[in-house]
């Protein structure tokens, strides 16, 4: 019997996930626990492993396509691979017939053909692109199928439906200038051919919490600039003995992060949520650090920063980074978090003004580090700067506590040494 591969329960409230892409293919061995397909949610990305060993014999929803948790994605044999490739290949998969009239698309579930009519089975289409196709008015001959088994599949309809778009005529040489003749050569020298893709859940979930953010909350930003020399002496003069002694490097956010702390012990505001017709006051700080992954920004949390040194907090953003990069971060890692920190430095950003993460009331922004003339002491001297930027919420945080806060940060950055006074 073959065992039903169903779409895991991938978090609270998420019923509709999108298909990532298919790790094995039909006619695939797969080992118990060895990764098949990656599920997509507007939170996160999780893998669907092989409940057992055997083969993967019929995959029932490709890549790009919408399915709801508990729904079956793919059929898979267990045995040996030769046991279960032939109980695979006993049950044909269904072929959906594409034939097009002169006024519509019909689309219909048949029969496979004999082995004698082999060459005349029809292209294997997925009902989502058909549908692009009829509405488009594009036949299937010539549309190049890249799903599982050479299906066509809803990203290929579309390619396809770009293509056969008609190309605007040039009026004849004659009638035009030959100085216009040549820069409309010139313009369509390269290709300009659009390649629409669908957007992920979790980059479609990010464009929400923005909208929401800037909808309903009063969303305000102010500015100050740190000279990093201190921490900069103070890392260099460290951090071989720092790795040496916890593994991991010495960087700049764990500086930032106690800082961060220290502050919101100062301006509780920053770290409060309005949750009508109550403001909620944290005693402890989660901290949600933006990280660049495979499917885009993504903001894991470390949870009680107030309780953890230099080591930890350096282990733990390293270990986010890596498992960011291949979409390994879990669903509950990136929830619950009171204030953020956004460094567009290491992208090589001047100054912004960062968008917080609703219901938080407060998001840092750290940008490049740049060595710039400053005034010290009556003198001129040259300085690594970096500008600074805090994003509030104004129904929580008023403009002298937001100042505050920022230059909090900055006098603890020139001076490190308070951390460690807590002064």
């Amino acid at each position: 019997m073959p065992i039903e591969l169903k779409v895991p329960e991938v978090g609270e409230s998420i019923t509709e996930v999108q298909i990532g892409p298919w790790k094995k293919q039909e006619g695939d061995a797969v080992t118990r626990d060895e990764t098949i397909v990656e599920i997509e949610s507007d939170k996160a990305t999780v893998e669907l492993p092989a409940p057992a060993a055997g083969t993967i014999t019929r995959i029932l929803k490709a890549a790009g396509e919408q399915a709801t948790v508990g729904e079956v994605i793919g059929l898979m044999e267990e045995g040996t691979v030769d046991a279960a490739a032939k109980a695979g290949a006993s049950e044909p998969a269904p072929v959906v017939d594409v034939r097009r009239s002169e006024s519509r698309t019909v689309i219909g579930s048949v029969q496979p053909p004999a082995a004698s009519a082999a060459a005349e089975v029809p292209q294997r289409v997925m009902p989502a692109a058909a549908r692009v196709l009829g509405e488009a008015g594009v036949p299937l001959e010539g549309v190049v199928g890249s799903g599982p088994g050479g299906r066509v599949t809803k990203q290929d309809a579309i390619s396809a439906t770009v293509a056969q778009q008609p190309a605007a005529v040039p009026a004849p040489p004659s009638a035009v200038p030959a100085t216009v003749v040549s820069s409309a050569a010139a313009g369509v020298a390269g290709s300009r051919q659009e390649r629409p893709v669908l957007m992920s859940p979790i980059r479609r979930r990010i464009a929400e919490r923005l909208v929401e953010a800037q909808q309903q909350a009063a969303l305000l930003s102010t500015f100050n600039e740190v000279d990093m020399s201190a921490v900069m002496a103070l890392r260099s003069r460290y951090k071989d003995a720092f790795l040496k002694r916890h593994g991991v490097k010495l960087g700049f956010m764990s500086f930032f992060v106690r800082a961060a702390v220290e502050a919101l012990r100062e301006i509780p505001q920053v770290n409060a949520e309005f949750r009508e017709p109550h403001i909620v006051y944290r005693d402890y700080c989660d901290i949600g650090i933006a990280v660049g992954g495979g499917k885009g920004l993504v903001v894991p949390v470390i949870r009680n920063a107030e309780a953890l040194g230099f080591s930890e907090i350096e282990s733990t953003i390293a270990d986010f980074a890596v498992r960011a990069a291949d979409n390994k971060i879990k669903l509950e890692e990136l929830q619950g978090g009171t204030f953020t920190i956004s460094n567009g430095g290491v992208y090589g950003s001047l100054l912004s003004t960062p968008i917080i993460n609703p219901p938080q009331s407060g998001i840092l922004g750290l940008h490049a580090i740049q060595e710039r003339p400053v005034a010290h002491e009556g003198q001129v001297v040259i300085r690594p700067m970096m500008y600074m930027a805090l994003s509030y919420d104004h129904r929580l945080v008023d403009g002298r506590e937001a100042v505050t806060f920022l230059k909090r940060i900055k006098e603890t950055m020139e001076d490190p040494s308070r951390l460690l006074l807590e002064v």
